[in-house]
């Protein structure tokens, strides 16, 4: 089943990292170290819900606070490039040492960039994925302002940073200046995906070009649209989770096909329902090594995450409806080349003694040249679908608590 677990890792420091490590439901489909953007937060939305996708989508996510940043021990002061480079790697082999190696490296921003310049230190990393990265780490110098003058001549600086002030040492100007992102990438050889908006205000889309550029195949590029440096955009975020998990399925994560094939699952396999630590009503729902996920709308005070338990029902319903014509039209022979089942639910009263009734409206669409009569008899034998009857017939629910 899916966990959240908060745990510690040594940093590069001799601090304590904070790490959340999300698992899925069901067998992992391999396992993504997720770096998050300059003096943000293993929290910040974009990384949460990114990663939150990706673990829906099968894959275990380590996401962690950086040195100083966060909840994680250390004063990000003392920090520089190089030593989040050294707390990604450090990270990366804890997760080794778990068991579970990280295929994939995910980097956000300023993250993007250390995520490319630790591939070296990355050994069990098969591909790399970047968000809004910068081609260079001196690039983020460009947040501080007049600041620079004054952390060159006095040697640090207060900075205010996303709403937070943060000290910024020349230590930190010095190292990167010394960053050599793109002679990283070039060393690589690893594949990689470049995502850039071409309207990010923060990070130019000239920086996806020069990482791109100096990428060596297998590479991609997609470009996010109109979405903003943070991916504020629920939409934005999910869509890049999306794009992440399919594209990796070639490199750095096994395929959904692929575990099935391994595990098929049975008729008799019990459907495992278990509430996600997400959303208020959220839950998983687990058969075999298929995964998905149950919600409330939000109407009602859930996120909208998933289909509700009633648009599941109705997918009974329409799925063994679609079964169930497949198979007959099969055994007759008849040319039937498409079957489409629609199903809504509605609560009503009885007009004989005003209880309340369930009423599933099922629309079929059947594609095929066959005569007026075995339409007519295709829809005679939607009613005998197994799911159909039960939902006619009284039924007994025995319920136990387990151990």
């Amino acid at each position: 089943m899916q966990n959240r677990l908060a745990v510690e890792i040594p940093g590069s420091l001799g601090h304590k990292l904070a790490a959340k490590l999300e698992m899925p439901a069901g067998l992992p489909r391999g396992f993504a170290i997720f770096a998050h953007c300059f003096a943000c937060s293993k929290d910040q939305f974009a990384t949460a819900r990114i990663a939150r996708q990706l673990v829906q989508l099968g894959v275990g996510v380590l996401r962690f606070d950086f040195t100083g940043l966060g909840f994680s021990e250390g004063d990000f002061s003392d920090t520089t490039f190089s030593s989040n480079i050294d707390d990604l790697a450090a990270a990366a082999r804890w997760m080794e040492e778990q068991g579970m190696p990280p295929t994939l490296a995910i980097g956000h921003s300023l993250g993007g960039a250390a995520v490319l310049a630790a591939a070296d230190k990355l050994p069990t990393v098969k591909a790399f994925a970047t968000i809004a990265a910068p081609s260079c780490a001196k690039h983020v110098t460009e947040n501080f302002g007049a600041h620079i003058q004054q952390i060159e001549q006095t040697g640090e600086a207060e900075v205010e940073l996303g709403g937070r002030k943060v000290v910024i040492k020349k230590q930190f100007l010095d190292d990167v200046e010394d960053a050599r992102v793109i002679e990283s990438v070039r060393k690589m050889k690893r594949p990689l995906l470049v995502m850039h908006s071409p309207i990010d205000q923060t990070v130019g889309i000239e920086n996806a070009n020069d990482i791109f550029l100096a990428a060596k195949h297998p590479k991609s590029f997609v470009s996010l649209d109109d979405s903003d440096h943070l991916l504020t955009n629920r939409e934005d975020a999910q869509y890049v989770a999306g794009v992440i998990a399919a594209w990796a399925t070639h490199y750095a994560i096994s395929a959904k096909k692929d575990a099935a094939s391994v595990n098929p699952v049975s008729g008799d396999e019990p459907v495992i329902v278990e509430e996600t630590p997400r959303g208020k009503y959220e839950n998983w729902v687990v058969v075999g090594d298929y995964r998905g996920v149950a919600d409330e709308p939000q109407s009602v005070g859930g996120d909208g995450a998933g289909p509700t338990p009633y648009q599941y029902m109705n997918a009974a319903l329409g799925a063994c409806t679609s079964m169930t014509l497949r198979m007959y039209a099969d055994r007759k022979g008849w040319p039937v080349d498409k079957v489409s089942v629609s199903v809504t639910h509605e609560k009503t009263k009885n007009e004989i003694d005003s209880s309340d009734l369930d009423v599933f409206s099922r629309a079929i669409t059947i594609s095929g040249d066959l005569t007026v009569e075995q339409r007519a008899r295709m829809l005679e034998i939607a009613d005998k679908c197994p799911v159909h009857r039960t939902l006619h017939r009284n039924s007994t629910i025995r319920t136990t608590e387990s151990t």
